[in-house]
C-alpha cells in the first residue's frame, strides 16, 4: 500500500475520532432510543447518520484550525514545554 493513501486513512481515522469526541453526547441519545423503541432500522439509521455527524465535524475542527487552538492549550498547561519555551526565548 502506498504512503499516501496510508496517510489518508489515518486522516480520516483522525478526523472520525476528533468528531467522536465532541459529539460524544449524541450516542447516548441513539442508544437511548434504540433502548426504548426496539426499532432496528431506525437506531441504525440514526447511528450511521451519527458516525457520518462524527466525520463532517472532526473534518471541520481540523480544517478551521480548532486541533492547533486544542494542542495549544495543551501546551500551556504542559511543564516540559513551558520549561522550553522559557529556554529557547532567550536564544
Amino acid at each position: 500500500m502506498r504512503f499516501e493513501i496510508k496517510y489518508r486513512l489515518c486522516l480520516w481515522h483522525k478526523y472520525l475520532g476528533q468528531g467522536i469526541g465532541l459529539t460524544n453526547i449524541l450516542k447516548y441519545f441513539v442508544f437511548m432510543f434504540g433502548i426504548s423503541s426496539q426499532n432496528v432500522k431506525w437506531t441504525m439509521i440514526f447511528g450511521v447518520s451519527w458516525a457520518i455527524l462524527c466525520f463532517i465535524v472532526g473534518r471541520w475542527w481540523f480544517k478551521h484550525d480548532w486541533i492547533l487552538a486544542e494542542k495549544e492549550v495543551d501546551n500551556r498547561y504542559d511543564l516540559f514545554v513551558r520549561e522550553m519555551r522559557k529556554k529557547t526565548k532567550h536564544l
